[in-house]
């Protein structure tokens, strides 16, 4: 499909909904590799089998790694080998997934061997360089093909990653820059939850602190406690990861779209499984529908965010640094509000598929909207989306945050849809459902 028209919903008669939705890319991807650095068989359901979750599985298999997949069951059987990487000379392609780019190459930056490692052309644009210096600090070395920092490049790992024998290990001490991606330390804390002595990471920057906390809580599910204060991490001697099983939770970030519809057609609309507990920080974007007038309430079967009560969806002036892959979810339902919308705390997601704050700009304008581009924010005020072809820039929330404007707006036809694939490779499926659905 190389084009998706957006049907505009002309007529509202099922008022409330219930939406499905995969797993959790980001519970995926971290549950993969921490049921790879236990020691047993784990079993992972709810797993979300899409672009980046299947390129992070091919990665861990190809590293000798045993895995039972059951794709149409969503669950994987991993029998992890308690850090060791069986496949001393492997080489692996982590497609555009920045997950596997990070948190494989500290992986094998502190294992045994030397690996091969490349990526889409995406991938090798987006920022690997602090982590790369960390982990040469600790002793692995890397031989880049290319441009230095970035894909392809050979690793040889610093060899902390082995059975200690009852051997004292010294404690590693090290520092990371995490301005460009939170996941450099996720990548770091989860690779040294295995290693045998202790370990101390001293943060610089700030990034999106919800994905580190993901982290921590779920090192601490399968058995590793981490203590944090004033940016400083710290992981004691411990016993390693203890296999399990584990349920992954649905999407937060794909149910975003969904609850999004809500405020944007003032209907009610519940994911199921999604719950304000949830390990995932995109669920801090409900709250800013609260702040626009939703109502959202969580309910047994899942949160359900309903319309505004008088109707008028409200501008509002947010902080997105912790859920900021829905930034492009706010800026698609803004030109909707009674009032401008400025989302701050971005400047990051400049670095990610695309340049994201450009690309937002760029669409809204070829849509008539008026948008003002800071350093790290966007004002975006109300107007009438005219139609437009919208370019996706291979960037999958571009694709499914700006299919929500067609919901109200004539003449939307999304360019390359299917980038979508790498994180929710039905969306556009679903979308279809729930605009019949609510048609009925």
């Amino acid at each position: 499909m190389e084009e998706y028209r957006v049907k505009k919903i002309n007529e509202i008669k099922q008022t409330s909904i219930t939406v499905h939705v995969p797993g959790s890319k980001s519970i995926t991807n971290r549950a993969l590799l921490l049921a790879a650095l236990a020691k047993g068989e784990s079993a992972l359901s709810g797993v979300l089998f899409s672009d980046d979750s299947r390129h992070f599985l091919d990665c861990v298999q190809k590293l000798g790694i045993e895995t039972k997949v059951k794709e149409d069951n969503c669950h994987v059987t991993v029998n992890g080998h308690g850090g060791q990487v069986p496949a001393k000379d492997a080489a692996v392609y982590v497609g555009s997934a920045g997950t596997a780019a990070r948190f494989l190459a500290a992986f094998l930056g502190l294992s045994c061997g030397t690996h091969y490692m490349d990526s889409s052309a995406q991938m090798r644009k987006r920022p690997m360089g602090p982590l790369l210096k960390t982990l040469t600090g600790i002793g692995a070395s890397f031989l880049f093909e290319g441009q230095d920092g970035h894909f392809p490049f050979e690793v040889t790992g610093a060899g902390l990653l082995i059975d200690a024998n009852g051997k004292e290990k010294k404690c590693v001490d090290v520092s990371v820059n995490i301005n460009d991606s939170s996941q450099f330390l996720s990548a770091l804390l989860i690779s040294l939850g295995a290693y045998a002595g202790e370990s101390v990471i001293r943060v610089e920057g700030t990034h999106g602190m919800a994905y580190i906390d993901m982290t921590v809580r779920m090192m601490e599910q399968f058995g590793i406690k981490v203590q944090s204060e004033n940016g400083v991490y710290k992981i004691a001697k411990q016993s390693g990861y203890q296999a399990k099983k584990y349920d992954i939770e649905p999407d937060v970030s794909a149910a975003c779209y969904f609850y999004a519809m809500a405020a944007l057609l003032g209907i009610s609309v519940t994911v199921s499984g999604v719950h304000e507990e949830s390990l995932q920080g995109d669920v801090e974007f409900i709250h800013i529908l609260e702040k626009m007038g939703c109502s959202c309430e969580d309910t047994p079967e899942g949160i359900c965010v309903s319309k505004p009560a008088n109707g008028i969806l409200k501008g509002v002036d947010v902080n997105m640094h912790s859920c900021s892959d829905q930034a492009i979810t706010l800026a698609a339902i803004a030109p909707f509000a009674d009032t401008p919308t400025t989302i701050r705390g971005i400047a990051h997601i400049r670095l990610q598929e695309s340049n994201r704050i450009a690309a937002i700009c760029t669409e809204l304008a070829r849509m008539g909207i008026r948008c003002e581009e800071g350093e790290d924010s966007i004002t975006i005020w109300p107007g009438t989306p005219k139609p437009a072809l919208i370019q996706t820039y291979d960037d999958h929330r571009m694709a499914m945050g700006f299919s929500l404007v067609g919901l109200r707006a004539e003449g939307i036809v999304i360019n390359d849809p299917m980038c979508c694939k790498k994180t929710f490779e039905h969306y556009f499926d679903v979308l279809d459902d729930v605009v019949e659905k609510i048609q009925m």
